[in-house]
């Protein structure tokens, strides 16, 4: 009887061995289920969607020809003369004292490409004294209303012409010249 106890104490103990093999193989296989799930649920970046855009190929030519020489340089001499500019003040303007009106002679010649706004100010003061407006390209001012009074006497002044784009308005540039007021 002690024999018989003896082995069935060893095939307990052997099923409890194999009982706890069972459960922590179990447990690992859980751990390993949970760890990979896991993984996936937070460790992987969120997938980006993807364009596939099939490669074009450059057609044959169809239409083009090739440029002459002379076409070249049509074209290279139209950006230079568009770039050109011609500004014509007089060099000195006549104003009466009494009404502060007088002859100076503001040209865009045609040849231009850019219209123009003229602002003449007092050399000695910075006081605007005449704004022009906008002088298109083939147009002219010669009557000028000041519009600041100056006293009798002679005064230099600087004529300041800002280009700008026909179509944008956008300012391109500027240049200046001397001009000199006789108010009599």
């Amino acid at each position: 009887m002690k024999e018989l106890n003896k082995e069935q104490q060893e095939q307990q103990e052997q099923t409890k061995k194999r009982k706890k093999w069972v459960l922590l193989l179990l447990l690992l296989l859980l751990l390993a289920g949970v760890g990979y799930s896991l993984y996936h649920v937070f460790g992987q970046k969120p997938k980006e969607n993807v364009t596939v855009i099939s490669g074009d190929f450059l057609p044959k030519g169809k239409d083009a020809k090739k440029m002459s020489e002379q076409e070249i340089e049509k074209f290279a001499q139209k950006k230079v003369d568009d770039s050109k500019f011609n500004m014509m003040i007089g060099a000195t303007a006549k104003i009466d004292s009494q009404t502060q009106e007088g002859t100076l002679n503001i040209k865009n010649p045609q040849t231009n490409a850019y219209p123009v706004n003229v602002v003449i100010t007092d050399d000695k003061t910075g006081d605007v004294l005449y704004t022009s407006g906008a002088i298109e390209p083939g147009e002219e001012v010669s009557h000028v209303q000041l519009e600041k009074t100056l006293a009798k006497g002679t005064h230099p002044a600087t004529a300041r012409f800002s280009l700008y784009d026909a179509k944008t308005k956008a300012k391109k540039g500027e240049v200046a010249a001397g001009v000199g007021f006789i108010v009599e």
